[in-house]
């Protein structure tokens, strides 16, 4: 037998040896799309059976509307531009804050009670498990940002731009929610309580304030305009904003609603990058 016949002969071995993990690749995926499946349906539900925590994050976003519409809203000038229509679109993109608040806390409640030991004993990604929270949570998120702009519509905001820009605008919200879903995830495993998870949460308070999502960051003092200006709040705010004004100009912004929007885009992307793996490790140290 020359060299080359023998080299045949071992290719086509080789091509007929079965791979091993050849027969499991399929199960494993199944095993994790039907994990994300199953605990995004469970957090679904877990909270429409708890009206309670969607009624407290529409009555904090109604309330926030209230307030700043009526009550500040007559004091603050935006040029040509109403209040109302500078308002509303940070306060939706913000609702999508108020509402992850409550997915820190569901995810300690379910480490506190134990749901995170009996996920242990089964064959269930860890990622996966997350993941179907956070497509869970996205959900509730999107329900809250559509629940928002409706109350927005209520008080006399209308969109300036076209309907497309619209629908996008609401879509960068839900991107948003994803991405700051995967950080009240992170703050519910590391709290391990409610009471803990809620507290740290509210932490993120601060941070819409200062921000653009309610007024112009020029009238920020100066330190504080710089913190302000460069946080993904503030990017997600102005991205929304020019999209639903239709001219970024009219709100004081230099860029173009693409820059605006593509910067937002690669906050939240940064923000997914860096807590879902911190959200999967801590994961792994309290099971």
């Amino acid at each position: 037998m020359t060299r080359l016949e023998a080299h045949h002969m071992n290719t086509y071995a080789a091509s007929q040896r079965v791979d091993p993990l050849a027969a499991l690749r399929p199960l494993r995926s199944a095993t994790w799309a039907a994990t994300v499946s199953v605990i995004a349906q469970r957090t679904v539900l877990k909270s429409i059976r708890s009206p309670q925590l969607l009624l407290t994050s529409a009555v904090t976003s109604a309330t926030f509307i209230v307030l700043f519409r009526y009550i500040f809203g007559g004091s603050i000038q935006m040029g040509t531009l109403a209040y109302v229509d500078f308002l509303i679109p940070g306060m939706v993109m913000t609702s999508v804050i108020f509402t992850g608040i409550s997915s820190s806390i569901g995810v300690a409640e379910d480490l506190a009670g134990g749901f995170n030991d009996r996920l242990r004993s089964l064959p269930a990604p860890r990622l996966a498990i997350l993941a179907g929270r956070a497509i869970g949570d996205t959900a509730i998120v999107t329900w809250s940002v559509a629940v928002t702009a409706a109350m927005g519509y209520a008080v006399g905001f209308r969109v300036h731009g076209s309907f497309g820009e619209a629908m996008l605008a609401f879509a960068l919200c839900v991107v948003f929610g994803v991405a700051f879903v995967w950080v009240f995830i992170t703050v519910g495993l590391v709290a391990g309580t409610a009471q803990a998870a809620q507290g740290m949460s509210m932490l993120a308070y601060p941070l819409v304030f200062i921000s653009s999502a309610y007024i112009r960051i020029d009238t920020l003092p100066d330190w504080m305009e710089v913190i302000a200006r460069y946080q993904p709040i503030t990017l997600m705010c102005n991205a929304v904003r020019s999209l639903v004004v239709g001219d970024p100009q009219r709100i004081g912004l230099s860029h173009t609603t693409t820059y605006w929007t593509l910067l937002a885009l690669g906050a939240a992307a940064a923000l997914i990058l860096v807590f879902a793996p911190l959200a999967v490790r801590a994961f792994d140290r309290t099971s």
